[in-house]
């Protein structure tokens, strides 16, 4: 009996030890994989993230929950596939009827806030005891459904809008961030809000969930950060860099990193990264504090500000390639990972709810984060059992992508496009930029993947896109190749300008109310 009384007092030792832990959980909007320096980028620079990437563990199988921003949020909030929870694109985007873009099809139906009935990651920790903050972009519905309505204690900037109404710069638009002094960087400000909470709650375990608006556009920066990124492509020899657009499919792709204003707004939000980091340093927090790193969808090569280039994946946010969802995807926790550590276990978005639980020393909700598995056994160099991945997006968007669902099964990527009932199959391995569709190849592997698929639509009660009765080849066809021709040619002289050494962005407040004295 006295041996069974110490490994009880054990055991609940151990767990308050690990309930200690705390946790600073930071999304990048719109981050692209391929927009860090340490997975390969030249051209922007990105130091803060790079020692975070080389403190802990990368996952360079890493994936977003979806390939635009409320849905992937959603998962990562509620540890649920999107399919499941139900919010399958972002919120206010057009459905139905109101998708009106000469289309095959009727983008699906979505729900449009996050439903109160999940128990979200922040409600979890809270109820365990944690102190919860957020700080930033939220997205996941209008007031009621914001993240003081989901867990979150304390909200510095989250609300319904998915932009930063107002720009970057102050004054912004934000009910639930006041104004700081004119010029001031939205992004730098969330970060400092972050840091003064870590500094005010040292001696209680906490949940910071740092969420950037940046680098989503609108596209802005200093003139100094400008001018920097502007003299560095043309040391790079980038400024005559054309074609900087290749046409695929449905829209024009950039294919080169050469763009100095979102240069500056990635730079900005690495500084921003380098303001948390160096708190929880200060105060010793480093030492007990899980950091995670990641984004809520590919960057913007196509559609939007057409930003960046994800090569050698295809595509970008939006977009169905793995551009469009393959993620930056860091984890550090203090005294568990080896620095420097990567791993090639294909993870998602649903698994941060069950890692983080287990992490915290609390028991794991498997009713909750049914689509996501804890990634612990992996952070101390062990194994999880093989599964499959899945994505499900009956949209449309601004970024050309088309109404499909995914599933990874190993190496091997099926697409099944809900427009025509086409498949699509890639092995990443050999072919990571999705060039070469195999399905004819193997049909049997596409046909078992696709049964595989639909088991999955079935189960979590997907719902799916309409064909538009408005429909006729002849206007998509015109589109199509407006976007090819005209388009193309105005978005290589807009890039191309950005480049030049007399480039001003022409607006009313000069550089976006940067400039200010």
């Amino acid at each position: 009996m006295r041996y069974l009384l110490i490994v009880l007092l054990c055991v609940f030792a151990c767990a308050a030890e690990a309930g200690q832990r705390n946790f600073v959980f930071i999304l990048v909007d719109d981050l692209g994989f391929g927009d860090l320096g340490y997975n390969g980028s030249t051209f922007y620079e990105t130091p803060n993230v790079d020692a975070l990437a080389a403190s802990g563990m990368r996952f360079d199988q890493g994936y977003a929950a979806c390939r635009v921003c409320s849905p992937s949020r959603a998962s990562i909030m509620t540890g649920k596939a999107t399919a499941r929870h139900g919010i399958t694109d972002w919120i206010g985007a057009a459905h139905g009827t109101r998708w009106d873009r000469d289309d095959p099809v009727l983008p699906a139906e979505y729900v449009h806030h996050l439903p109160q009935e999940e128990i979200t990651i922040a409600e979890a920790l809270r109820d365990a005891g944690y102190t919860t903050f957020f700080s930033g972009k939220w997205h996941l519905g209008e007031e009621g459904s914001w993240p003081e309505d989901h867990g979150f204690m304390i909200n510095k900037g989250g609300w319904d809008k998915g932009s930063p109404a107002g720009g970057y710069f102050a004054p912004w638009v934000n009910p639930r961030l006041e104004n700081g002094p004119d010029g001031e960087l939205l992004t730098l400000r969330l970060a400092n809000e972050t840091a003064s909470f870590i500094e005010s709650n040292q001696d209680r375990p906490f949940l910071a969930y740092l969420s950037f608006y940046t680098v989503h556009g609108p596209i802005q920066t200093t003139k100094e950060l400008w001018q920097k990124y502007r003299d560095k492509a043309e040391a790079m020899g980038l400024t005559g860099n054309a074609p900087r657009f290749k046409f695929d499919r449905r829209l024009a792709v950039r294919q080169v990193q050469d763009n100095p204003i979102y240069a500056g707004m990635v730079e900005s939000m690495d500084t921003a990264v380098g303001i948390v980091m160096e708190k929880l340093k200060a105060t010793g927090l480093d030492k007990n504090t899980v950091v995670i790193f990641t984004s809520d969808n590919g960057g913007v090569s196509s559609g939007d500000a057409f930003s960046t280039s994800l090569l050698p994946f295809r595509g970008g946010k939006g977009r169905q390639w793995e551009g469009g969802i393959h993620e930056p995807y860091i984890i550090h926790v203090p005294g568990m990972t080896a620095s420097g550590t990567a791993s090639d276990v294909p993870v998602i978005g649903m698994d941060f709810y069950p890692t983080m639980l287990e992490l915290a020393g609390l028991p794991l909700m498997p009713n909750q984060h049914v689509d996501g598995v804890s990634l612990v056994p992996v952070l101390k160099g062990d194994k999880i059992p093989e599964r499959d991945l899945f994505w499900h997006y009956p949209h449309y968007g601004n970024q050309g992508g088309e109404p499909s669902s995914i599933i990874r099964a190993g190496n091997w990527k099926l697409i099944y496009y809900h427009e025509d009932g086409r498949n699509e199959l890639y092995d990443l391995t050999a072919d990571i930029g999705e060039t070469n569709d195999v399905a004819s190849v193997h049909p049997e592997r596409t046909s078992a993947l696709r049964k595989r698929l639909d088991q999955w639509l079935a189960e979590t009660g997907a719902n799916f896109p309409q064909p538009d009765p408005r429909f006729t080849q002849e206007k998509f066809d015109a589109k199509i190749e407006a976007l090819r021709t005209r388009r193309m040619q105005k978005l290589e002289t807009q890039h191309a300008d950005f480049l030049k050494d007399s480039w001003t962005p022409g607006s009313k407040s000069g550089w976006w109310g940067s400039d200010v004295d």
